[in-house]
C-alpha cells in the first residue's frame, strides 16, 4: 500500500511568483512599501496602475480549473498563474492575504493546526476542536500587528472587505480582518454592486471573497451540476464588477488554492493503532504528524517530509515566535490520486485540497479591463 511521489514537490514561489507577492505588490503600490517582495516584474506588468483596486478571491478555484465551460468569463481574463501557499488551503493563504506575510511569519501553518497555547489542535476555519468544543483565544490577536489592513490605513490607504453577511463577526473574521472594514452583502449581486461602488474613491483596496466554487467542489465534485452552477455564479460575479467598475480603478482576481476530486476508493484512513503517541493535523493532501511519521510512510500512500527538510515550505525567516511549537515533526505527503484521513476527519467530501501538486498550487491571476480616468473637464 505504501507509495511514493513520482517527483519532488515544488514549494511555492515566495521571491515573487505567489499569493503573498501579489498581496505585496498592492501594498506596495498603495503605501510605497510592503514587508513581503512583490511579483516578479513580469507578473507585476500585467496589473495596470490604478488609485483603487479591487481584489476578487474566487475560493478553491485552481488555475487549471477554468477550462470548464461555465469558466469561460474567468478564462478569458486570466493573464498568468500564481502559486499559492503551503500548504494549499483557504486559512492559511488568506491569512498570508491579511498579512501580507508567507505562513513562516504570519504562524497560521494549517487548516487543522496544533496550537499549544490552545491545548488542542484547533479546526482554523470554525476556531473549535476536533470534536467540536469551542476554542477561546483573543481571535483579534492570532496574527501579527502590525496586519496589511492596519499597514494600510497608516499610510491613508482605506481597507475594506466585501463578505457574504454570514460571515460577519465569526471568529475567522476576526482573525483576518482586524482594522478593515467589513461590508456585508446579501446576495452575489449586492456583493459585486458593493465592490464596484466602493472602488470608486481613490485610495482603496477592496477585497471581495466569493465562496461558492470551494464549497461545491468540497461536497459534490467538478463533475456535479452543482459545481458548474457555482463557476457560473462566481463568473456573473466577475462580469458585473467588469460592468460597474469606476474609472481609475483597477480589477485582479485570484484563488487561494485549487481543487482535486478523491472518490471513497482513493481515501485511506490511518490505523487507530497508529494514532497511539502521535498527533494527526494540516490537510488530508499534506498530513502534519507530531510524532513518528516515517514508519507511517511505509505502510501508507504517502512521502515522509521530515521538517528540517521542508520548513522554507511555509516561507523564509523570519518565523513567528510559535513556529517551532507549531510545526509538526513533519509531513506526509499523499501520493497522487490519495488522501489520507485521521480519526476525526471528515470522510464525506468529494473535492480536497493542501498538497503541493499543481491541481492544487496553481491560481490564476484574473485581470480586468483597463477603464481610462474620464478626461478632464
Amino acid at each position: 500500500m505504501a507509495g511514493r511521489l513520482s517527483a519532488a514537490p515544488r514549494p511555492p514561489d515566495y521571491t515573487g511568483g505567489s499569493l503573498v507577492n501579489l498581496a505585496a505588490e498592492l501594498e506596495h503600490r498603495l503605501a510605497g512599501t510592503s514587508p513581503a517582495p512583490p511579483l516578479h516584474p513580469e507578473l507585476a506588468s500585467l496589473i495596470p496602475a490604478a488609485a483603487s483596486y479591487v481584489l476578487v478571491i474566487f475560493d478553491g478555484l485552481g488555475d487549471g480549473q477554468l477550462g470548464h465551460p461555465a469558466a469561460r468569463p474567468l478564462a478569458a481574463a486570466r493573464q498568468a498563474a500564481l502559486d499559492t501557499v503551503f500548504p494549499t488551503t483557504t486559512t492559511v493563504a488568506l491569512a498570508s492575504l491579511a498579512t501580507g506575510r508567507p505562513p513562516s511569519q504570519h504562524g497560521l501553518l494549517g487548516y487543522q493546526l496544533w496550537m499549544p497555547e490552545a491545548g488542542v489542535v484547533v479546526n482554523t476555519l470554525k476556531w473549535r476542536s476536533l470534536w467540536g468544543d469551542p476554542v477561546e483565544l483573543d481571535y483579534e490577536q492570532v496574527l501579527p500587528a502590525p496586519n496589511l489592513w492596519e499597514r494600510l490605513a497608516a499610510a491613508g490607504v482605506e481597507p475594506i472587505t466585501v463578505q457574504p453577511a454570514g460571515f460577519a463577526g465569526t471568529p475567522l473574521s476576526r482573525v483576518l480582518y482586524r482594522g478593515c472594514r467589513f461590508e456585508p452583502a446579501y446576495t452575489m449581486r449586492e456583493l459585486a454592486d458593493a465592490a464596484a461602488e466602493l472602488a470608486a474613491t481613490p485610495g482603496r483596496l477592496v477585497l471581495a471573497y466569493v465562496p461558492h466554487v470551494d464549497v461545491a467542489a468540497h461536497m459534490d465534485g467538478q463533475d456535479s451540476a452543482e459545481y458548474a452552477e457555482a463557476l457560473s455564479a462566481a463568473a456573473a460575479v466577475w462580469e458585473r464588477i467588469v460592468a460597474r467598475l469606476p474609472s481609475g480603478a483597477a480589477l485582479i482576481g485570484c484563488a487561494d488554492h485549487g481543487h482535486v476530486d478523491f472518490p471513497a476508493a482513493d481515501q485511506v484512513r490511518i490505523a487507530r493503532p497508529d494514532h497511539d503517541g502521535r498527533t494527526f493535523y494540516g490537510d488530508q493532501r499534506a498530513m502534519f504528524v507530531r510524532g513518528d511519521g516515517a514508519v507511517l510512510a511505509t505502510r501508507l500512500p504517502a512521502r515522509w517530509e521530515p521538517l528540517a527538510g521542508i520548513v522554507d515550505w511555509w516561507g523564509p525567516p523570519p518565523r513567528h515566535p510559535e513556529f517551532t511549537a507549531r510545526a509538526p515533526d513533519g509531513v506526509l505527503l499523499a501520493s497522487p490520486g490519495r488522501i489520507l484521513l485521521h480519526r476525526f476527519s471528515d470522510d464525506g467530501q468529494i473535492g480536497h485540497h493542501g498538497g503541493l501538486s499543481a491541481a492544487e498550487r496553481r491560481v490564476p491571476l484574473l485581470v480586468g479591463p483597463a477603464v481610462r480616468p474620464e478626461p478632464a473637464g
